[in-house]
This record gives structure tokens, sequence and C-alpha cells, in this order.
């Protein structure tokens, strides 16, 4: 009797650790995640975007307008 109980806590180490495993595979790729967006932004941030720059006709209708 006792040889079934020490084969369980056995396979509950066992679950416990793949569980703990996957946490730390789970938590390491939303970290890689989170710092790829984050370069991204700092590499966006770095220079003004052609979406930041008023179009041309903008700028022609803002003066006629005025």
């Amino acid at each position: 009797m006792m040889t079934q109980d020490n084969d369980k806590t056995d396979n509950d180490k066992t679950r416990s650790g793949d569980t703990r495993q996957d946490r730390l595979k789970s938590a390491l790729r939303e970290n890689l995640k989170r710092r790829k967006a984050q370069a991204r932004e700092r590499a966006g941030a770095a220079g003004p975007s052609r979406e930041d720059e008023p179009s041309l006709d903008e700028g022609i209708a803002g003066k006629a307008g005025g």
C-alpha cells in the first residue's frame, strides 16, 4: 500500500513540474512579445512618419479658407 502512495506523489510532482514549465514558457513568450512591441514603438518614435506630415491639399485648403 505504501508503494501506491509513493507512486501517486511522484506523479503529482511530475505534473506540477510540467505545469510550472508551461507557466515559465508562457511567461517568457509574453515577455518577448512585450519587449518586441516596446522596441517597435521606440523605433517608430525615433523619426517622424509620413502620416504625421500634412498633405499638400490640406495646406492649400487651410490658406484659402482663412
